[in-house]
């Protein structure tokens, strides 16, 4: 974790020196001895994580370049963290936000470093079967708690826009399609799965907090205990249908495991990890919903993942992506993601 260059600058083109100042005056820090390293994973905003001698932090901060509007806004992660911070939601420690570009090349955030362990896949290679099957059920029980909260008493009450969640959702998701794509013939499904979807938009008034990426590689788990210490990575959260969080997050039953880590055709029950429609149950009886899942909600989330992780690769194309490979692992989730839409489709359709 630590940097061991000599130059005065990490992965990420953070002047280590600068930053250091700036958390000495801002902070009250002693100064030198700042350490920094880019965490693994991810392909949105790039995150490090920050040691000095008795301290440490974790710093996330915009991508460089040109940016969609509204997207990588940290300034969004940081308010929720602050809302959450003491609820039945864990999430890590805000420290500080800074809005200037003139000490890391953007504005940024720093919040408490959770030593905990990342499962980045599904089926939590590594971990007995009682334990995968507790994962689950902690995974399921933040999720629950996150919806149940009175986002309003949290200061949240615009969070998000008035309306149709899904009709504003789909026409956002359809526009930065649009500008993601490479052209007509670049992964034609996705424009299959949006007509599907435009036909077919419900009618809901239903809001809760959503966390936007709710997904095992974003949860920190306790060091030895098969429980979630934390929710990471907030740049999505908005106010909107519960569903769709948990349509995301049950996605995984129909990915592939070389599919950002999938579950479809793997041995759940051997491996202590319950069935999709188990998983829900779970899930109903811990949020109190009425609501339940339906072919559209799933699929939606499968059209969001594909536009998302299409515009991961564009941006890596661009050049203003930090991960070397994210060109060709977003253009590959991109046509994993709108495959399994497209099957889905077709399997609503044949009912």
């Amino acid at each position: 974790m630590t940097d061991t260059r000599t130059d005065n600058r990490d992965h990420g083109h953070i002047d280590r020196a600068r930053l250091d100042n700036y958390l000495s005056a801002t902070l009250g820090m002693p100064s030198g001895g700042l350490e920094i390293a880019p965490t693994q994973g991810g392909m949105s905003n790039p995150t490090f994580f920050l040691r000095k001698p008795g301290w440490t932090a974790v710093l996330r901060k915009k991508p460089a370049g040109p940016l969609i509007p509204s997207a990588h806004a940290i300034d969004r992660e940081y308010r929720v963290l602050c809302a959450l911070e003491g609820t039945d939601v864990p999430v890590p420690k805000p420290i500080h936000y800074c809005e200037t570009a003139d000490v890391v090349g953007t504005p940024f955030y720093l919040m408490e470093r959770l030593e905990g362990r990342v499962i980045p896949e599904y089926a939590a290679p590594g971990l007995s079967k009682e334990d995968r099957h507790a994962v689950f059920a902690s995974m399921a029980a933040a999720m629950a708690a996150l919806h149940r909260l009175d986002y309003a008493a949290l200061g949240l009450s615009d969070f998000g826009r008035a309306g149709n969640y899904f009709a504003r959702q789909l026409n956002r998701w359809s526009q930065q399609w649009a500008l993601f794509r490479r052209g007509d013939d670049d992964n034609p499904a996705l424009d299959t799965i949006r007509a599907w979807l435009a036909d077919r938009v419900p009618e809901s008034d239903t809001l809760s907090l959503l966390h936007g990426d709710y997904r095992i590689g974003n949860l920190i788990f306790h060091p030895t205990e098969p429980r979630v210490l934390g929710l990471l990575d907030w740049e999505l959260s908005t106010l909107g249908h519960p569903l769709v969080d948990v349509a995301f997050n049950t996605s995984a039953w129909h990915m592939a495991p070389d599919e950002l880590g999938g579950l479809k055709g793997l041995p759940l029950a051997e491996l202590g990890i319950p069935e999709e429609e188990d998983y829900l149950e779970l899930y109903y009886r811990l949020s109190g919903t009425r609501d339940r899942m339906t072919p559209f909600h799933r699929i939606f989330a499968l059209f969001r993942s594909a536009v998302g992780s299409a515009g991961v690769a564009a941006r890596g194309e661009a050049g203003t992506n930090f991960r070397h490979d994210a060109s060709s692992v977003g253009r590959q989730l991109a046509l994993a993601y709108a495959r399994r839409g497209v099957e889905l489709i077709e399997a609503a359709d044949d009912t």
